[in-house]
C-alpha cells in the first residue's frame, strides 16, 4: 500500500476538499485525484463521493478512515525508533553489574531526560562490529590497539581506570590483610573461569600476570558469579580478581573478603568507543559528561598494560 496514497486520503478526509488537500501536502489537485484513485484501486472501493460542496466520506471511507491514521502513526513511530535525537542512544556495557554500567547510570542520573537502550555484547569485537555498523552508538570496552590502528572512523577515549582487588575467602592467607602487593600473590591460585581466551579482557590479566609473575587459572566450567563466590568463599586457597566498582552481593555466612592491591595498584582501562560521523545529540553530551570525569595521565602508584599508557 502506497503510504503517500494513504497519506493523502487522511488531508482529503480531514479538509473535505480535493484543492485544499492539494495545498496542504505541496502537490497539484491532479496529483491528489490520482493518488486517491490509485488507493481505491488497490483497495477495489470508493473512499469518497465528490460532491460540488467538496469529498464526502463513503462508507467504506469511514470504515478504513481510523486504520488509515494507526498506519500513519505506526510508521512515524517507526521512522522515530532509529531517527537520531527521536530514538534512544544505545549504548553496550560489558556486564550490568561492572563499572560501566555504573558510569552509564550516573550519567543518567545527570540526565534523566535521556532515553537510553542498555545492551551487553560479548567482547570488543563484538562491540567493534556493531559500533560500526549502527546497530549500537557507543561501547564500554578495554581497547587493546593503539587508537591509530582502530578501524577507520572509530574513535575512542579512556573514561575510566578502575583498581583491581582480590576477593578471597575468610580462611585464606590474606583474608586479614589490609592491602597486598601483587607479588605476594606470586605462587598462589587465582582462580577466573570467566576468562575466555582472545576477549579484551582476557589480554588484559594475561599481561597482568605477565608483569607479577602471577598464575591465573581459568579451568573449569563458568556457572556465572554466584558458584564462583560460593567456592571462593569456601576454600583457603582459592582467591580471584574483581573490578573496585564490580557489584557483588553474597549471603553473610559467606564472608568475602575484599582486598586492595598496592605497590602498584593495577587499574583495569575503560575506554568509550563510537563512530566519529554519529550525530545523536545524545553521544556528544554522554562524551562531554564522560570527559568531565576523565582520569588523568598515569597516576603514581598504579600499573597499566604497555597497550594501555
Amino acid at each position: 500500500m502506497n503510504l503517500d496514497a494513504v497519506r493523502t486520503f487522511v488531508a482529503v478526509a480531514d479538509a473535505g476538499q480535493f484543492q485544499e488537500a492539494a495545498a496542504q501536502l505541496s502537490i497539484t489537485q491532479q496529483a491528489v485525484s490520482k493518488r486517491v484513485s490509485t488507493l481505491e484501486r488497490d483497495l477495489g472501493v470508493r473512499l469518497f463521493t465528490r460532491t460540488a460542496r467538496g469529498a464526502r466520506l463513503t462508507i467504506d471511507g469511514q470504515a478504513f478512515l481510523p486504520h488509515a491514521r494507526d498506519l500513519l502513526r505506526a510508521v512515524e513511530r517507526a521512522a522515530a525508533s532509529v531517527r537520531p535525537g527521536s530514538r534512544a542512544l544505545r549504548v553496550d556495557v560489558i556486564g550490568r553489574q561492572l563499572a560501566p554500567a555504573a558510569l552509564l547510570r550516573d550519567f543518567h542520573r545527570a540526565h534523566p531526560g535521556t532515553a537510553l537502550d542498555v545492551v551487553t555484547l560479548f567482547d570488543a569485537d563484538a562491540a567493534l562490529a556493531a559500533v560500526r555498523s549502527g546497530t549500537i552508538d557507543a561501547s564500554f570496552r578495554a581497547v587493546t590497539l593503539p587508537v591509530r590502528q582502530l578501524p577507520d572512523g572509530i574513535e575512542a577515549a579512556r573514561v575510566l581506570h578502575e583498581p583491581i582487588q582480590l576477593l578471597t575467602g575468610p580462611a585464606h592467607r590474606f583474608a586479614a590483610a589490609g592491602s597486598v602487593a601483587p607479588a605476594q600473590l606470586a605462587g598462589h591460585r587465582i582462580w577466573m573461569p570467566g576468562i575466555v581466551t582472545g576477549t579484551e579482557w582476557a589480554v588484559y590479566y594475561d599481561d597482568l600476570a605477565a608483569a607479577f609473575g602471577l598464575t591465573i587459572e581459568v579451568t573449569g566450567p563458568d556457572f556465572g558469579t554466584e558458584p564462583l563466590l560460593d567456592t571462593i568463599a569456601d576454600s583457603a586457597v582459592l582467591a580471584t580478581f574483581v573490578g573496585e566498582q564490580t557489584r557483588l552481593v553474597w549471603p553473610a555466612d559467606c564472608d568475602l573478603r575484599r582486598i586492595d592491591l598496592r605497590d602498584p595498584t593495577p587499574v583495569y582501562p575503560h575506554s568509550l568507543i563510537w563512530r566519529g560521523d554519529n550525530p545523536h545529540p545524545a553521544l556528544r553530551t554522554l562524551r562531554d559528561y564522560l570527559t568531565a570525569r576523565r582520569p588523568g595521565p598515569h597516576d603514581a602508584g598504579t600499573w597499566r598494560p604497555e597497550w594501555a599508557q
